[in-house]
């Protein structure tokens, strides 16, 4: 692998192999070491162009644990507001010697672009509406850790569907590994092309939820719908939001995921969030371990 830009082109042994890693970072972790020689001669660059608190921090955080030389790029600070190419911002960082750019763009499929036009490894941070292949890693990692493997396991995606990069990501990712996928959402929220895929689709959220192992929430993204694709957040709370009672119709051994950020009393309810059965704090230290297997495997060759 030279990059990682999307889960639906990720061969299974590659996942396995990044998880796998993950497993051992995730010891690192524990142990509380916060400096290793891992990536001690090489340079990460973060190129963001839309906004980012954890995926952003956890590739930082992961970049500085493991030694590498880095640097944070800003679109809004950037020579992009001068009318940069993404290419030639890219050039640019290859002839600054950076060993991997994490990108996040707004336009579906720029990672792939550049990854096609510079010698260092790309990982994808979130490109538009299309895949977040490390969400989906870390939602994986944070399943496997818990239940020890995916295959066969009930997962429950429920929420903003069609406009989440994260659910797209989980369906090739979790759909690789065995998991039985069903998509939860009101129909405004759906992708048109979801009949395509070989996942269940429900509007109703407490059948989608019923013996579920895994549930994963989705955030309702309000700058990325237009109006009138939900009557309102209460009555879409009522109808689709993820609460204690709802919660409770799941096995009784099941997982509450959330990508974040979590918005109380919309997609989620407080009770839910800060239950026993939430992982979602967990999910965000996952995040780093699996953050720091993808730099040292991309780094290796």
């Amino acid at each position: 692998m030279k990059d990682l830009v999307g889960l639906r082109e990720t061969e299974t042994a590659d996942i396995e192999n990044i998880l796998s890693v993950a497993a051992e970072m995730k010891k690192i972790l524990n142990q509380n070491v916060k400096k290793t020689n891992h990536l001690s001669n090489k340079s990460v660059a973060t190129l963001f162009y839309e906004n980012s608190t954890r995926t952003k921090t956890s590739f930082e955080i992961a970049a500085k644990f493991m030694g590498a030389a880095l640097s944070g790029i800003s679109a809004a600070q950037s020579s992009v507001q001068k009318g940069e190419s993404l290419i030639d911002t890219g050039k640019t960082l290859d002839a600054l010697c950076t060993d991997v750019i994490i990108i996040r763009h707004n336009a579906s499929g720029a990672p792939h672009f550049l990854a096609k036009n510079v010698k260092a490894s790309v990982i994808n941070g979130g490109d538009g509406m299309n895949e977040h292949p490390t969400q989906a890693l870390l939602d994986m990692f944070t399943v496997r850790e818990e239940k020890g493997a995916l295959k066969d396991l009930n997962v429950t995606i429920i929420g903003d569907v069609k406009h989440s990069r994260v659910a797209r990501s989980n369906i090739w990712g979790m759909g690789r590994l065995g998991a039985n996928i069903t998509l939860c959402a009101p129909d405004t929220l759906l992708p048109k092309d979801i009949a395509r895929t070989s996942v269940r689709v429900t509007t109703d959220a407490d059948e989608a939820v019923r013996g579920a192992d895994v549930v994963i929430g989705l955030r309702l993204q309000l700058e990325r719908m237009k109006s009138g694709l939900i009557p309102s957040i209460n009555e879409y709370n009522e109808l689709f939001g993820l609460s204690e009672r709802r919660m409770a119709l799941a096995d009784k051994d099941a997982m509450l995921l959330h990508p974040g950020p979590i918005n109380r009393g919309a997609e989620i309810d407080g009770g839910a969030a800060d239950a026993p059965y939430s992982f979602i704090e967990r999910q965000v230290t996952n995040g780093v371990a699996v953050r720091m297997a993808l730099l040292f495997l991309l780094t290796r060759g």
